[in-house]
């Protein structure tokens, strides 16, 4: 049984951590803003733009999003108000979000893609569905007040199922990509990633977690140089590195699953 301090610790406001979340918010309502400027902007240049600066709001939602629980844990000031607001925040931004944008350049039945033209309205919301099924598993395996013999027995480095942040940066990077490079062809791939992407959501397939990593965390020299050489990389060639990491961070974990049965 909690104690009466812990159980309203639990249920606080905190300034910072919750002001990332509504930041994290705040991009996911603004990118689905710009897809619909987008949408019905009659020039096509002036569309593309739009469609970017959509999904560059999914990347300010991700860097919100990754920055809200650190700053709850490295402060102690995590509680279940933070933990749920987070979650509402993300099935905003990492999932209507990046539902609305393939739909209006794909899915849409305005579109030219006739096999899409009735089930396209379909494929968005199972990657939506998923997606919300995702947070609300991982909120339930991981509520503070759950009985320990009920809690899951994976290990703490990893994610039972792929984050659906990770899943959104796929989509966000894809279309960035698509749009940097004019290859409106590849565009048609999108809807068969997101269904992809949105069956490994709810899947039992492991993925690495991060939230391990902080300020005070030691490395060794060579990882000092490889992740400072990403960054570089990233800054320099932008939307392509972002797809890069996104799709190989999708495909490690299942691969891995796949070659040896079981989880990293």
């Amino acid at each position: 049984m909690l104690s009466t301090n812990r159980n309203a610790s639990l249920t606080k406001i905190y300034l910072l951590p919750n002001t990332l979340t509504a930041g994290n918010l705040f991009f996911g309502f603004l990118c689905i803003i710009r897809c619909i400027q987008a949408k019905y902007c009659n020039e096509g240049a002036a569309s593309a733009e739009l469609y970017n600066q959509a999904v560059w709001c999914i990347f300010g939602a991700l860097v919100c999003d990754g920055l809200d629980g650190r700053v709850a844990r490295l402060s102690g000031r995590e509680s279940l108000f933070g933990i749920e607001f987070d979650s509402l925040a993300d099935i905003i931004s990492f999932g209507l979000a990046p539902a609305m944008i393939v739909f209006f350049l794909i899915l849409s039945p305005e579109n030219n893609f006739p096999f899409f033209k009735r089930i396209g309205w379909l494929i968005g919301f199972i990657y939506l569905l998923c997606g919300a099924v995702r947070l609300a598993r991982f909120n339930v395996t991981h509520h503070p007040l759950l009985p320990k013999d009920q809690r899951p027995t994976s290990p703490n480095a990893v994610f039972v199922g792929l984050p659906i942040p990770a899943a959104a940066s796929v989509i966000a990077s894809l279309v960035l990509v698509i749009n940097q490079f004019d290859l409106k062809a590849f565009a048609i791939c999108l809807p068969f990633l997101m269904l992809l992407i949105a069956w490994l959501m709810i899947s039992n397939v492991y993925y690495p977690s991060f939230k391990h990593l902080d300020w005070t965390t030691e490395t060794k020299l060579i990882a000092f140089v490889i992740i400072i050489s990403t960054l570089a990389i990233l800054a320099l060639f932008k939307g392509l590195s972002f797809f890069i990491l996104s799709i190989t961070y999708v495909f490690y974990g299942l691969i891995h699953h796949v070659r040896h049965k079981k989880p990293l």
